[in-house]
């Protein structure tokens, strides 16, 4: 759970990676692009940055392994949406999640894009949500816990009008994709854990 500051740089090496893929496929992202064509251009980008997909082939068996190195999630899929031949289209947000191992450390992050004009309605949805992740980031400090920022997160989501996602969690990053502790953007059940130096954490409303 708590990392040296060698491990934290190779974990940022990662997650550099994880942002520039985010930031390239910004550029190319447009109505008619099927999502496994995105696919195939962030695990290109990874791989040639010297580094590994983490999504690909995740799982907790054989029968569960997930196949592509991305996960995009349209409109109303929360997540872990798999890669294929859907085409996307005007007016359309998608949420892309990005995983990268280096040097056997992981990084894992997650944008949402706007398919050429949306409307406010989503507009709004993304404002709050990115939002509402600074909210939580400015409670990751030392001495407070992790309820501090699953209710700074919460908090902020509910005053606006929307709610958070109970099913999936943030969590601890490292050595593993998932670690300890998790990072739920709700109060109830968050973890009392205190948050301490060398932790390294994503934390994901």
């Amino acid at each position: 759970m708590i990392k040296s500051p060698y491990e934290i740089e190779l974990i940022r090496e990662s997650c550099r990676i994880v942002a520039e893929v985010l930031r390239m496929l910004e550029q190319v992202i447009q109505p008619g692009m099927k999502t496994r064509e995105l696919d195939r251009l962030a695990e290109e980008f990874i791989r040639a940055q010297g580094a590994e997909p983490a999504f690909k082939g995740y799982g907790f068996n054989k029968q569960n392994k997930f196949p592509a190195s991305i996960c995009t999630s349209v409109d109303e899929q929360v997540v872990h949406g798999i890669p294929g031949y859907y085409s996307l289209s005007e007016g359309e947000i998608i949420s892309i999640d990005v995983g990268v191992k280096k040097n056997g450390y992981f990084g894992d992050g997650a944008w949402t894009y706007r398919v050429g004009r949306i409307s406010d309605e989503k507009m709004r949805l993304m404002q709050i949500t990115e939002e509402s992740l600074y909210k939580g980031i400015e409670q990751a400090k030392m001495d407070n816990r992790v309820r501090d920022i699953s209710e700074a997160i919460q908090s902020y989501v509910e005053c606006h009008g929307y709610s958070v996602v109970r099913e999936l969690v943030g969590h601890g990053v490292g050595r593993q994709l998932h670690e300890k502790p998790n990072i739920p953007n709700f109060t109830e059940k968050s973890p009392t854990q205190k948050l301490l130096p060398g932790m390294t954490i994503a934390i994901e409303p």
